[in-house]
């Protein structure tokens, strides 16, 4: 009797990763860029206590984090609340809390190596821009970032990585529903308990091809930057 074939792997939570990190890389470069030319360029009070807070999620455990946003976006929350009051559905145990998960592991990367790029910048070339009577949002968008763009690239191939690998806080808030809210992390996770190690393997290589190409882009970028 001939033995049984295996099931179809279900690629949903690969297609599922992907778009979550892409969805968090773009935000976390929005928001980023413009913290990293904050911290990078403007002298205020609080500033170390925002240095600090942009790198927490960096240092804190994955269930710390996860609790925390629990806190802050879940249905009892005057944000939940009034996100499920717009919506008709609440924002926990969705995809986007998914992407707001990643986009918390992926911000401290984007500002730190931004951040880093925009002070290494010639700043004689800024001071000849303001000397032109360039306003402040030129300077930096045809000056500082051109300059600064190979490391700012380098740092958004790395955030789409850390993004892709999101497991601990996006479990906590976007939870375990196939079809749904299941990652790629999350779904090697079941396979591995569940024994069925043929899915755990082939998303654990697919995943990490993908991220081995995507540090090896970063790694050519900052070569290219430094050379």
């Amino acid at each position: 009797m001939a033995a049984p074939s295996p099931l179809p792997i279900d690629w949903f939570p690969l297609w599922l990763s992907l778009e979550v990190a892409a969805c968090a890389t773009l935000i976390s470069l929005a928001l980023g860029i413009w913290l990293a030319w904050l911290l990078a360029n403007r002298h205020f009070t609080g500033k170390e206590i925002l240095d600090a807070l942009t790198t927490l999620p960096l240092a804190l455990p994955p269930t710390v984090l996860g609790y925390y946003l629990l806190v802050v976006i879940g249905r009892n929350s005057w944000l939940g609340g009034a996100w499920e009051s717009l919506t008709g559905s609440p924002l926990i145990f969705t995809w986007r809390a998914a992407v707001i998960a990643s986009t918390l592991h992926a911000i401290p990367l984007l500002v730190k190596s931004s951040r880093a790029a925009l002070e290494s910048v010639d700043h004689a070339c800024e001071r000849a821009g303001r000397s032109l009577g360039a306003s402040e949002w030129r300077i930096f968008w045809h000056v500082s970032l051109p300059l600064a763009r190979r490391p700012i690239a380098a740092a958004t191939a790395l955030a789409f990585a850390r993004s892709l690998g999101d497991f601990g806080a996006t479990l906590m808030i976007a939870g375990d529903i196939p079809g749904r809210t299941q990652t790629a992390a999350i779904a090697i996770f079941d396979a591995v308990e569940s024994g069925n190690t043929r899915v755990a393997r082939t998303l654990v290589i697919v995943i990490s091809l993908v991220t081995a190409g995507i540090v090896f882009l970063a790694n050519r970028l900052e070569r290219r930057h430094s050379a």
